[in-house]
């Protein structure tokens, strides 16, 4: 006698192999969609306020075209890229050049502090600011803006203005970024250098 082959399903196998599929999906996705709870809101927000980059003794070139603008040293660079308006802190200040466009360099800046905002593309300079540009011309503030979008220096503090034949001091001030080009809003003194 043949005997024909069967075939046999073991109905309690499967049923037990899906329904733990099914159990494990529907646990995953309770899981994945449960609300934050504001502990956890509140841990991401403080993520804002924290740098997502730290760089000891950065040094960059910025260049537009093929040509080099700035020229950037500090000694400490912390990226805030996460904040609402994102920004860059240097908070042990840095040393920023100019370039014309022949590659020379037009003007130099130096201070202990520094915050530079993305968006406004504006520097905010403080702390023992010290700026010259190339005729030797030295300015000295406690804060210094550096507007990138319209090439503009300004501050509304006093300023010492140094120049090979006097020192004029005031209040309130504008350049050019080059420096070449400045206007003293309030001059409250002068002195001259001459030897003569």
């Amino acid at each position: 006698m043949i005997m024909k082959p069967q075939f046999y399903i073991n109905w309690n196998h499967t049923i037990n192999k899906t329904a733990s599929t099914l159990l494990l999906a529907v646990l995953f996705f309770n899981l994945a969609c449960t609300s934050n709870k504001p502990e956890e809101i509140k841990a991401i927000q403080a993520d804002q306020n924290t740098p997502s980059l730290e760089l000891v003794d950065f040094e960059t070139l910025v260049s537009d075209s093929g040509k080099i603008k700035y020229h950037i040293i500090t000694p400490l660079l912390l990226n805030y890229d996460k904040a609402e308006e994102p920004y860059k802190e240097y908070p042990k200040g840095g040393h920023i050049m100019t370039y014309d466009s022949i590659g020379k360099i037009s003007a130099q800046i130096k201070c202990k502090y520094a915050i530079f905002k993305d968006k406004d593309q504006l520097w905010d300079l403080r702390n023992d600011v010290e700026a010259v540009n190339d005729e030797g011309v030295v300015f000295n503030t406690e804060q210094l803006f550096w507007d990138q979008k319209v090439g503009q220096i300004y501050t509304d503090k006093f300023i010492k203005i140094t120049t090979k034949d006097e020192i004029i001091t005031g209040y309130g001030f504008t350049a050019k970024e080059n420096l070449k080009e400045y206007r003293l809003n309030k001059m409250s003194g002068t002195i001259s250098l001459d030897e003569e």
